[in-house]
């Protein structure tokens, strides 16, 4: 019974602080408002959590869901990820509000590199992509960039560029970092 309750007041805690810090951002939310939130004492989100940082980084888990390239041409790798990422963009906050936060405070900007990093390499390891973790980074700066530049900045007219036209530009740059040769090599 006491893990069920426990479990639940977790569940309660890390909804709250998703809210919370998707409508505040991480500077203004408060341990205080996000307890008000989930309806428990300020206390109880300090003993599950310890402090705000590391219940950021624990609401902060995404899933970037990144599609299977080994099936999908070389040439239209590029365009299938951007596709899929900008969709992942349009459809959750949660790394919106991460990547806000990650510009100005470095739990975030772990939990950021953890994202990436935990996700994107390996998912390229599997594609049998070569130096998968170098073309992530690369891939990364892109995607990332793009985030930035369109979320959190609006950027026109970037902001409002439809996800086939962001396509376009984007997948080729992108094709290019997951197929073209080490420049080191030649």
């Amino acid at each position: 019974m006491a893990e069920k309750k426990s479990d639940r007041t977790r569940a309660a805690i890390l909804a709250a602080a998703r809210e919370r810090f998707a409508q505040d951002g991480y500077e203004r939310a408060t341990i205080r408002a996000i307890a008000a939130d989930a309806a428990i004492d300020p206390a109880m989100v300090m003993r599950y959590y310890g402090n705000k940082e590391k219940l950021f980084a624990a609401a902060a888990e995404f899933d970037v869901r990144l599609p299977d390239l080994s099936g999908v041409p070389r040439e239209h790798a590029g365009e299938v990820l951007v596709r899929h990422l900008v969709e992942r963009w349009e459809e959750d906050d949660t790394l919106r509000v991460l990547l806000r936060t990650a510009v100005t405070n470095e739990t975030a900007a772990e939990r950021m590199r953890q994202v990436f990093a935990g996700q994107l390499a390996p998912a390229f390891e599997r594609a049998a992509v070569d130096q998968p973790a170098v073309r992530a980074g690369l891939i990364a700066t892109q995607a990332l960039g793009f985030a930035l530049c369109r979320y959190i900045l609006a950027f026109e007219p970037i902001a409002t560029l439809s996800t086939d036209r962001a396509v376009a530009w984007l997948g080729p740059t992108i094709t290019r970092y997951l197929t073209a040769p080490d420049p080191s090599q030649a």
